[in-house]
């Protein structure tokens, strides 16, 4: 699909208009980005590799009847998705302790948590991103109070789904974020699900294979990303040509 006028440009990726009113394309670009944008640095392949990473996971969630926006791959960066109504929230949905849990309660990393934990947060980096509640979510209309528990019972299923499939592949899942939109008055699962948006830990070792990496300046990001597609036997560079 051709993309248009640009719409948004994002700390990772850029959204563009299509010739479909209900149909955007987006943009992965290589730009990594941590502490709400005040560390920044391109890393060749990363565009690539997320963007195949979220086709692959999106097209095994719809296969699990989580419905999403993830239309199409439309070359190597970039993936044809409806147009949705973002809503301003982040579903997080916690396995393990880890990043801001552990400094908010004082749990040691790599607690198992069960049953696992499901916050919401507020997508704004100029406030950090601050936990809220339904309540605050009803309030200031974030959300209708009718998709609170639907965005809660999607990332629960999403986990009870990708728990197995990591696993499998001697991963943990530790914890990830979650965007919800509106597509013409259903509630789609949207933005994207790749190493950037979620903690992965080598099952073994417990290595981290996310962006903690670049959080701190660990090394091999780009290279644990490709590590995870190849155990999910996702196809990257010449071999996805």
């Amino acid at each position: 699909m051709e993309k248009r006028e640009e719409l948004y440009a994002g700390k990772a990726k850029t959204v563009y208009a299509t010739e479909d009113p209900d149909r955007l394309v987006l943009q992965f670009r290589d730009d990594a980005s941590a502490f709400d944008g005040t560390k920044r640095e391109a890393l060749a392949r990363k565009g690539e590799v997320n963007n195949r990473f979220n086709a692959h996971l999106m097209r095994h969630l719809a296969a699990a009847g989580v419905p999403n926006h993830f239309e199409s791959l439309n070359g190597a960066d970039e993936s044809v998705v409806k147009r949705l109504e973002m809503l301003p929230v982040e579903c997080v949905v916690r396995n393990r302790a880890a990043g801001s849990l552990c400094r908010r309660l004082g749990i040691a990393p790599g607690r198992e948590l069960d049953p696992p934990i499901f916050e919401f947060f507020l997508k704004d980096d100029e406030l950090g991103d601050p936990m809220i509640n339904e309540s605050h979510i009803v309030t200031f209309g974030w959300a209708e109070a009718d998709e609170i528990e639907p965005m809660k019972a999607i990332s629960r299923q999403v986990n009870d789904v990708l728990t197995g499939l990591f696993a499998d592949a001697s991963i943990t899942l530790v914890d990830y974020k979650l965007e919800f939109g509106r597509f013409h008055g259903e509630l789609l699962l949207g933005d994207e699900f790749s190493p950037d948006g979620c903690r992965l830990w080598d099952a073994r070792s417990g290595e981290s294979l996310d962006k903690d990496r670049f959080r701190q300046d660990l090394g091999g990001v780009i290279e644990a990303y490709e590590e995870v597609a190849r155990r999910l036997a996702i196809p990257l560079g010449e071999e996805a040509r």
